[in-house]
Parts: structure tokens; sequence; C-alpha cells
């Protein structure tokens, strides 16, 4: 590793400091004044509060919202550890760019601003297409047998995801949703897990795509050997290392995307497994990070519940999905603008001259 991503992380966190626990203690204050009993819209109050303490000023509806999906392809699908082949990841771009995948219907029906970002896809693309072309290179290496992504590529792919939150920022966004689409990801995203948990390969690896049992067998056995190739070494490898060895040129961007949308004061939703354990590198990089962190949905992959453990995130939907692209995050960002409609809308006890609990 040289000093090069390090340099580029530095320069992203710089700045970011954890959401106002005065405001968000304050609108926990102001929720209780609420006509309603005393905690009684649960995980809302929750979202309410933790809004109240990212924003310097509250929202106001409608909110402006947007999904940023990052496509790259896997070196590692070259093993077999998907169902379906590399050449789907070109294939859902163009699906996502014509408004037939799932993330681009839910996006059209809650009115989100749906970016689709070529960081890694190994194809080309016209010019014409809609698409954010920001490709570092076409693909990750095999990471079984060498590291995923050199240390220049790690820290452009950082800097993409950098980049387009600068530019979230500046379009006035409040509330980014992040997802990807690479086949052979849920790989990467296994190894992630349990480098950075700790956990064994065999709960954090699922069948990703809809392998069969044994197919999820070679799955799990390939996630073990790429750690005992990569990490070795006694101790936690760090943050920067991970990503380098294991990650994806997606997962990269994504880091980099969450930890300048929270230097901004932008609420992020993440998604399922691969977005998750993005912004879980990105929390090990600058724990003040968690705190503008939401965790849209909890995937069936397995992994996902480790790092929500690892992040002590408990997700707004659980709808047994596990699709990716940032489905479940948009999914459940109705559920936030409820949230915040309710705070922002809701009579107190006061000014609708309705009397308060005696005990």
């Amino acid at each position: 590793m040289t000093a090069i991503s390090e340099q580029a992380v530095a320069k992203f966190v710089e700045g970011i400091r954890a959401p106002e626990e005065a405001r968000r203690t304050h609108a926990r204050s102001y929720l209780d004044t609420l006509t309603k009993p005393l905690g009684s819209l649960g995980r809302l109050e929750d979202l309410a509060a933790q809004i109240a303490a990212i924003r310097p000023e509250f929202p106001t509806l409608p909110l402006s919202k947007a999904v940023y999906v990052f496509a790259a392809d896997h070196g590692v699908t070259a093993e077999g550890v998907s169902a379906y082949p590399s050449a789907v990841t070109q294939q859902m771009v163009f699906n996502f760019l014509n408004g037939g995948a799932a993330v681009s219907v839910l996006s059209r029906a809650h009115d989100v601003e749906l970016h689709v970002v070529d960081v890694g896809v190994d194809a080309d693309f016209a010019d014409d297409t809609g698409l954010l072309h920001r490709k570092v290179c076409r693909g990750t290496r095999n990471m079984l047998h060498v590291r995923a992504m050199t240390d220049e590529q790690l820290a452009r792919a950082l800097e993409v995801g950098a980049e387009l939150a600068e530019d979230a920022a500046v379009a006035g966004h409040t509330l980014l949703a992040v997802g990807e689409m690479g086949i052979g990801n849920t790989t990467s995203a296994s190894a992630i897990t349990s480098a950075l948990t700790g956990s064994p390969a065999a709960l954090a690896t699922g069948r990703g795509t809809g392998l069969d049992a044994e197919a999820h067998r070679r799955k799990i056995a390939m996630v073990g050997a790429i750690l005992q190739k990569h990490f070795l070494v006694k101790g936690s490898p760090s943050p920067l290392r991970i990503l380098s060895c294991v990650g994806g040129l997606e997962i990269a961007a994504i880091t980099g995307m969450v930890l300048v949308a929270a230097r901004h004061r932008i609420a992020i939703v993440i998604d399922g497994f691969i977005s998750t354990a993005a912004a879980a590198l990105a929390v090990a990089l600058c724990p003040d990070v968690r705190g503008y962190l939401i965790a849209g949905h909890r995937s069936e992959e397995p992994g996902h519940q480790l790092l929500l453990d690892y992040l002590g995130l408990t997700p707004v939907l659980t709808l047994e999905m596990r699709l990716g692209e940032g489905s479940g995050a948009v999914l459940a960002m109705p559920i936030i603008e409820s949230a915040i409609a309710l705070y922002s809308q809701m009579a107190t006890f006061a000014s609708a001259g309705v009397n308060e609990a005696s005990a």
C-alpha cells in the first residue's frame, strides 16, 4: 500500500462531525409534546430525531432525494462464484437507464432522482446514454490470486464517490440512497464482512444471486481462501487494506460518497449487503459517520445482519429482499419522509387544546 488512498481519505474526512446530540435531545422533547401517547410512533420518532440531529435546519417537505447506483465488475467471477455471467453487469446498467429495473421503477414511484454510475464495468458505453461515466478500470482483478485493486485504482474509486457527493450537496439533496450493481460483489462483501467483523466465512457468505447448495459451499470455501491469502497476519487489517485486497470499485465509490455526504450533513440511506459493507468501511475510517446512516432494510444475505450489528443499526424495513441496486433504500425513503411530516405538521397538546396524560 502506498499513501495515495490514505491521503485521499484524509481529505474526505476533514470536517466530518457527528450529528448534534443537543438537537436530537430537543427533537425528542418536542416529539413528546405532540398529540399522541409518549413514544407511540416508535421508530418514526427515532428517524425524526436523527434527521433533526443531522440537519442544521429541520427539512421541509417535499425532500430533495437521490439514489446513486454504482456499477462495476469483479475479477473473482472467473471462479464461478455467481449464478450469472459477468456480462449481466453491463446488461443491467442498460436496464437501469431504460427504466426497467426495480430501482428505476421505485425511483419514479417515490420521486427519487436516479443516477447510474459506471465506475468499473468491463464494457464500453456510448456518451449519450444518460450514464455517469466515471470508469476507473474495467473491473477488479481476481482477488483469489492478487489484490483486487492497486492503491491508485482504490484512490480514484474513492474519489468518484466523493466527487458525486459534492455534486449532490451542490444540488441541495437532503436524502441520499446508495446502491450498486456488480456480478460477483456478494463475494467481495462477504470477504469484507469477515475481515472487518472477524466473523467466519461460513457466517458471512450467502447464496448471492441464487446459488444452489453445492455452489454455495464452494463460495464459502472461496471466501475462506481469499481471507487466508490476504489477511494471514494476526490483528485487524486496516479498512483501506481490506478495500484494496477484497473490495470492488463500486464498493470503494460508495465508501467515498458516504464519507463526503456525512461531511455535508446529508442523511444517507444504505441499501443491502454490499452498500452496508461500504458504509461499514466508511465508519471504520471515520466513526463519526455512523450517525448519518439509516439502514433502509435488512437483506436476506446473512452477512448483512452481521454488518448491521457491527454498526448498531436497526433497519427501517424487513421485506425478505436481497436484490441490491438501492431498491430497499429507495423503498425506505417514504417512511423517512413520513417521520419528517409527522414531526413538522402534527399539533401539540397545547396548540390543539387536547389534555395531556395525567400520569
